[in-house]
């Protein structure tokens, strides 16, 4: 059993400050966010950041002697039946309470949110950017939204702006694609830029109807991007889902920082180094 000084945050602290960050109220219907698994009383000293509950993200956790995990998306999304440790889940779980590693996530109202996913993805490709799929204001009545759409400081070719993007990801082996409209080659120009950090296919149409030049997200299908170059003049850059949500850790890093600095808190905070794609590999086919 761990053992922790007088005077140090619990979880149910933390769990408070993400919910002034990331309101609830912010989540899509379909979504689950909070507490997965501990106590919400228990003390938390040092905190681990990451994208995604998987085992290598849990083992270390357990093994940096972790009180805390937070994570972007949830453990569960469906209902289950079972949490034996016959399931990789199921094992995850047991891990987390063994070692007394509270598990905290913050998913579709982090990437609505004022300092969230798509917010920290707009600012790391240069654009401040006001956001699209609106949900409401902040309580500084700043608007709310999944996504962010800006200008450049100056058109650039299409290629340029890839290769800033490319920089400005986390390293990983998914990389980027980019498509080109019809007509359009790779010196196109852009200036006005949408993003939408992780599964973004559901705003093509609205990216290009706002003017988009370009858009920004990750997990794009064959048919829906094929689709959309030969009808939009908005051309496509697709990263990984891991990639363009990773940027958002050190922004939450920072912040929960900041309130520990001014409550007057001691803690440790670190972000996951683990890239948690499910690709390891990525070649140019050549036959």
């Amino acid at each position: 059993m761990k053992t922790s000084p007088n005077q140090l945050w619990k979880v149910k602290d933390l769990q408070a400050h993400l919910n002034r960050l990331y309101p609830p109220h912010l989540q899509e219907e379909w979504d689950k966010n909070g507490l997965i698994v501990g106590d919400l009383e228990q003390p938390v000293q040092k905190i681990l950041l990451a994208i995604d509950p998987v085992p290598e993200t849990i083992a270390q956790a357990v093994e940096g002697n972790y009180d805390l995990l937070i994570t972007h998306h949830p453990l569960f999304l469906k209902g289950i039946n079972f949490i034996s440790k016959e399931s990789h889940k199921g094992r995850m779980v047991h891990d987390l309470i063994k070692n007394d590693v509270a598990l905290l996530n913050a998913h579709t109202n982090a990437d609505s949110a004022e300092r969230g996913v798509a917010w920290a993805l707009a600012k790391a490709v240069g654009i401040t950017g006001t956001p699209f799929s609106t949900k409401e204001t902040s309580e500084t009545g700043t608007p709310l939204g999944l996504g962010r759409i800006g200008k450049l400081p100056r058109p650039i070719p299409l290629e340029t702006f890839a290769q800033q993007v490319a920089r400005a990801l986390p390293s990983g082996p998914h990389g980027i694609f980019v498509g080109v409209p019809t007509g359009k080659d790779l010196q196109m120009p852009v200036e006005t830029v949408a993003v939408s950090g992780g599964s973004g296919d559901s705003f093509l149409q609205l990216a290009a109807d706002l003017g988009a030049d370009v858009y920004l997200t990750a997990d794009l299908r064959h048919h829906p991007a094929q689709d959309h170059l030969n009808s939009t003049r908005t051309a496509l850059i697709s990263g990984s889902h891991w990639a363009t949500e990773w940027l958002w850790l050190p922004a939450l890093a920072n912040d929960l920082e900041l309130a520990a600095q001014a409550a007057g808190v001691e803690i440790e905070i670190d972000i996951s180094a683990s890239v948690t794609e499910p690709w390891r590999l990525h070649l140019p086919t050549q036959g």
